[in-house]
Order: C-alpha cells, then sequence, then structure tokens
C-alpha cells in the first residue's frame, strides 16, 4: 500500500478494565479516532447478531455516516457473506489461545495459518478508511485481544502500538457480578480465571512488541488521570495538551465506537475518579474467589493479596446488585476458568453462571 503507516493504538487485557473511558479521551484529540471493539464489527456492526451494536454515535452502525461510507469504500464488499466468514477465521484463528502461534508469524518464526493474511488484510483496510476519515493521526482499537494484537504486529503497513491496561480482579469480579441487558453475570472465580489467562497473553504479546508495548493500570488512570493519559499520549507519538482538567474532568462529545461500554453513548463532561465500591460490596467469599486464580500476577500488578476494608467498612455486604460501571457484550465459556478453584469457587460458579450463556470469541478452551 501506499503512503505512511496507519498508525493504531491497540488496546489489550481483559474486560472492565477502562478501555472505552481512556479510549473516548483520546477521541477528543484532532485526528484521532477511537473505534470501540473493531473485532465485534463483523457480528454486532454488519450481521446486527450481537448485543450492544449501536454506534457510539447513537445510530445503527451501518446507518452511521462514518461507518455506512467506510463499510462501502473498503476494496472488497463488506456484506453478510464477508462478515460470516470474518466470524469463522476469528474463531479459528484469534481465540486467546492461539497467541503464541501468531507472535511466530508476526516474527516470520513461523509459518502463516490459512486464514491470517484475509482477516487481517480486512482489518487493515478498515483502519485505512477510517484513518481517511478523521482519524489520521491515531486509530484507537479496544478490541482486547491478545491473538489478534499479536498477529497485527507482523504489519508492515501499520504501526501499530499495544496498551496493555490492568484493573484489579476484584474490582472486575463486581463489574461482572450481576446480569445486564447486554452482558450475563459472571462468577468471582470464573472472571479471574479470564482476567490471569487474557493478562499473561499480553504480556506475551508486550514481550514481542518491545518498545511498541505500554502497560497501565486502571487505578492510576482513575486517581492521576492527567499524568497518566499525558504517557499515553507520549507512547502514541502524540505530543497534544491533555484533554483532562486538573479535577480529572473530560468533555465527551460524538464518537464513532464500533460495540464496547455502553457509557461511550453519554456526552459532556466526565468527571474520572477512583472507584472502590468492590471492597465494600463484595463479600469475604467473593473477594476470595476472585483472588485466588490471579494470585500469579497480583503482586506483579501492584494488587495487595489480602485488601484492606475502608475505615468504617466492616459487616457483611449486601448483596443486592450494585451499580457496577457499564462494559461491552461479552459472555462466558461454560468451561472451568484456567487455574481450577477450590470447593467454594465451584458454588460461587453454579451461583452465577447461566447454562445458555453465548460464547465471546476470545474466550479460552
Amino acid at each position: 500500500m501506499s503512503g505512511p503507516p496507519v498508525r493504531v493504538l491497540y488496546i489489550t487485557g481483559w474486560m472492565r478494565s477502562g478501555s472505552t473511558l481512556l479510549g473516548n479521551i483520546l477521541n477528543e484529540l484532532p485526528g484521532v479516532r477511537h473505534i470501540g471493539e473493531l473485532h465485534f464489527l463483523w457480528k454486532n456492526g454488519v450481521l446486527g447478531a450481537g448485543t450492544n451494536s449501536t454506534c457510539g454515535c447513537g445510530q445503527p452502525l451501518t446507518a452511521c455516516p462514518l461507518w455506512s461510507d467506510a463499510l462501502a469504500a473498503l476494496p472488497a464488499p463488506a456484506g453478510a457473506a464477508t462478515a460470516r466468514r470474518m466470524l469463522a477465521l476469528q474463531h479459528t484463528l484469534m481465540r486467546t489461545r492461539h497467541t503464541r502461534a501468531r507472535l511466530a508469524e508476526a516474527r516470520g518464526t513461523g509459518p502463516a495459518a490459512a486464514g491470517v493474511g484475509e482477516l487481517l488484510d480486512r482489518s487493515a483496510s478498515v483502519y485505512r478508511q477510517v484513518a481517511a476519515r478523521g482519524g489520521d493521526r491515531l486509530v484507537v482499537d479496544g478490541s482486547k485481544c491478545p491473538a489478534e494484537a499479536a498477529a497485527l504486529l507482523g504489519r508492515d503497513d501499520l504501526d501499530v502500538r499495544v496498551l496493555h491496561i490492568v484493573r484489579d480482579p476484584r474490582a472486575t469480579a463486581l463489574s461482572y457480578r450481576s446480569a445486564k441487558e447486554y452482558i450475563d453475570p459472571m462468577s468471582p472465580s470464573r472472571s479471574s480465571g479470564y482476567w490471569t489467562a487474557f493478562n499473561l497473553a499480553s504480556e506475551r504479546v508486550g514481550a514481542a512488541a518491545g518498545d511498541r508495548y505500554l502497560r497501565i493500570r486502571h487505578e492510576d488512570l482513575s486517581a492521576r488521570p492527567r499524568g497518566t493519559v499525558a504517557e499515553v499520549l507520549r507512547f502514541a507519538g502524540l505530543d497534544d495538551e491533555v484533554p483532562v482538567d486538573g479535577a480529572g474532568r473530560v468533555p465527551l462529545g460524538v464518537n464513532h465506537t464500533v460495540t464496547g461500554n455502553p457509557d461511550r453513548l453519554r456526552r459532556g463532561v466526565t468527571r474520572i475518579r477512583p472507584d472502590d465500591r468492590w471492597r465494600t460490596e463484595l463479600s469475604a467469599a467473593d473477594i476470595a474467589a476472585a483472588t485466588l486464580p490471579a494470585l500469579p500476577l497480583l503482586g506483579r500488578y501492584g494488587y495487595p493479596v489480602a485488601p484492606a476494608r475502608p475505615a468504617g467498612g466492616g459487616g457483611t455486604p449486601s448483596r443486592r446488585a450494585a451499580p457496577a460501571d457499564r462494559a461491552p457484550a461479552a459472555a462466558v465459556d461454560p468451561a472451568p476458568p484456567p487455574g481450577g478453584g477450590t470447593r467454594t469457587a465451584a458454588r460461587l460458579d453454579r451461583r452465577y453462571e447461566r447454562p445458555s450463556a453465548p460464547l465471546w470469541p476470545g474466550e479460552l478452551r
């Protein structure tokens, strides 16, 4: 392809990490387009077969001026047949367990599996169309699929930077505890099993990416938004002023995100602040169940194994559904999380699990 490589900031890690908020902050800068979770373009956007499929601008994705124009301008048709083909390739090639193979291909140390080039060509074409429609300085993709991030590192026509966001697994466990209109519930042990596996896979990508990899924590973004966003801007090659004021406030306008946290539909001034509700709203049993599968990585990310309760926060927390932060459409793999679990964790799985939960394309098994 002629012209300079399209610069892409690919966000990886586990769900409920704050990627939607960060992407929308960057979206306020000139020449930057946050496109949400592009991995779900074909399922949610083109086929309309998933949940949470409205574009961030509020319209159905195929009716959105940006996306309808971008899809029509792709080198090959982007209709239902193509979408089903892309879904099949994602399922076969881009699950978390494929991360090692995709890295070998990107490094040139392993043969390319059939279909990888086709899938990546489609993604690269979409990135180019978005870059031509307001994302000429940076395209932000919050798909959080480690195998996809690994594969994209091998593209010569893309300048891919991998941003790995982590969040305390107990906080994500609270967010997954209750069913919402766009997501099924997940037990604390299962959520943390995925948390560990996705973050380990993301670290593998980071080891291969070298200086094209940066890891940040959700807690640092919440507590020190200006400094953390400034670090991300430097990493992404942008020299803009941080669009967050000293009080953590940022004015958010219209975005064109494919799937993602439904808060992406909100407009106006948003204040960024820490959220430690899990410390009081999760029971001691839930905290233990969420901690056990995450033990290999807690210390590495600076999270305590035995978190302290806030002063005056003793007692048994309510089991009432908390107004947990919103998150993208996801689902539960019916297989047990990696790392096994205790008898307590098994009971929690049965309590939270929905037998009919759909499968997320990057799930482990």
